[in-house]
């Protein structure tokens, strides 16, 4: 990677999260009474924030919660897991570590909240590798939309899209972002292997591990 900005996905590509967030989910349907999702709907909503996804669900499912308390639900356990057992992704330090001595500005753009991204990187001693964090709960856009990019670059001081790298490990993500004219590094996680094929056809690069 030769840009001297760098804008980093957190869940399934710094951090290996997926599998708790997909399982605590499914935790919460079952507990609803919902046995299973629908595939479209769960393609619909991959890029959405939790809140909105939440909302889907709880409108077309039929569950009787509100998208507000549900999300609070899922954060709390959420925010344990973070601080005890969700992982760095082998060789992400040593990576990150590069690219800040080579003077790459970085930050991390999610649809986790900031409060929850702050335990996970500051946990694993990260944190301060960043210039920032910011959530998509924040801008009230998932990543189907390019604002959480944008603004990213806005305040990193991209002078144009191709002159920062975006590191997605979510096909649908990586679409939004190759689409705004971002360098994409496509970053392989199993959990998003459905869309991995075309994903690395989208990208500009592409990780198949961090080492």
């Amino acid at each position: 990677m030769d840009k001297k900005y760098a804008i980093f996905d957190m869940d399934g590509t710094l951090v290996d999260s997926m599998g708790r967030w997909n399982s605590l989910t499914t935790e919460y349907l079952h507990r609803k009474g919902v046995g299973e999702v629908p595939q479209e709907i769960l393609d619909r909503t991959a890029v959405m924030t939790t809140r909105e996804t939440l909302a889907v669900f709880i409108r077309e499912l039929g569950i009787e919660d509100t998208p507000e308390a549900a999300e609070r639900e899922l954060w709390t356990v959420m925010e344990d897991h973070y601080r005890h057992d969700i992982p760095l992704k082998p060789g992400v330090r040593a990576y990150l570590q590069r690219l800040r001595a080579q003077g790459v500005a970085m930050c991390v753009v999610s649809a986790t909240p900031v409060k929850l991204m702050e335990v996970c990187l500051r946990t694993h001693g990260v944190r301060d590798m960043f210039q920032f964090i910011l959530s998509c709960n924040d801008l009230g856009a998932g990543k189907d939309r390019p604002d959480i990019y944008n603004e990213a670059a806005r305040r990193l001081g991209v002078p144009s899209p191709g002159d920062a790298a975006v590191y997605e490990d979510a096909l649908a993500a990586g679409r939004t972002a190759k689409a705004a004219g971002y360098h994409l590094v496509a970053v392989r996680d199993e959990y998003a292997a459905a869309g991995w094929e075309e994903l690395k056809a989208l990208a500009d690069e592409v990780l198949e591990d961090w080492e």
